[in-house]
């Protein structure tokens, strides 16, 4: 993931030299040519994201052995963890854009949204009952509803006609509603709980095309976290992650 946001990175900062040079040569009447003059406007984003993980376990973790009391969702006298992985799942954000002009070619953005999405964990455990191992798959789905307060810093290229690509990077915090750290506690079915706040860093690539009414975008971004999620709670599925970090991609429609 990471080779393929440096190769898009690197193809899209080709493409703001390209059209600098070109637009310099080829003018023809532009659709909004007062727009990006403006100190200041307002617009809005509709996007699909997913959400997904980056796991640490814990050193040795295929040899930690976890009791019945720590596994009080499935018969066990004993299991052993061998293999976790994150999975992830498509969700949709919808925000407000605000766009602070700083330069002919540089704007800072503020676009605060709401996020909802899901994200699972994958547990490979071998389990003994009365002397016989079995392997068992488990997954616990966790389920995020994000409020999110992204400030950003956008560089575009000069217009080509009514077409110019940019490129973006900044940070994010996050607000997780729905965390689960309020998860029922009378149950036997363990529900994985994470923190809720985060802070994430983003960059981005995408590209704006100039309307007789409106600016329209297009733009790709991924966020990585730096807080560590996990909630440790004593049982299999939490004492096996020594860190849980957030991954977020988000492909995202601008109306400005």
């Amino acid at each position: 993931m990471r080779k393929k946001i440096v190769i898009i990175i690197a193809l899209f900062l080709g493409t703001l030299y390209n059209i600098n040079t070109v637009s310099a040569q080829q003018k023809k009447v532009f659709n909004l040519p007062t727009y990006d003059r403006q100190p200041y406007h307002f617009g809005f984003i509709l996007a699909s994201n997913q959400l997904l993980f980056t796991i640490k376990t814990v050193d040795n973790m295929s040899s930690i052995k976890f009791n019945a009391a720590q596994t009080p969702d499935f018969p066990a006298d004993s299991s052993f963890v061998y293999e976790l992985t994150g999975i992830g799942r498509p969700g949709f954000t919808i925000g407000i854009l605000g766009n602070l002009r700083l330069g002919d070619n540089t704007d800072l953005r503020f676009i605060p949204s709401l996020s909802f999405g899901e994200r699972a964990l994958n547990y490979n455990i071998l389990t003994y009952r009365n002397g016989e191992g079995k392997f068992v798959e488990i997954e616990k789905n966790i389920t995020s509803t994000l409020l999110l307060f992204p400030l950003e810093f956008k560089y575009r290229s000069h217009r080509l006609n009514n077409f110019a690509a940019y490129v973006l990077g900044g940070a994010t915090y996050t607000l997780d509603l729905a965390s689960q750290k309020k998860a029922q506690a009378n149950t036997n079915d363990i529900t994985v709980k994470i923190q809720k706040n985060d802070l994430l860093v983003e960059a981005g690539v995408g590209v704006d095309f100039y309307t007789n009414y409106f600016k329209f975008g297009v733009q790709a971004k991924m966020g990585y976290g730096l807080n560590n999620l996990i909630k440790k709670e004593g049982n299999i599925y939490t004492d096996v992650i020594d860190r849980l970090n957030s991954k977020v991609f988000l492909l995202s429609l601008t109306f400005e």
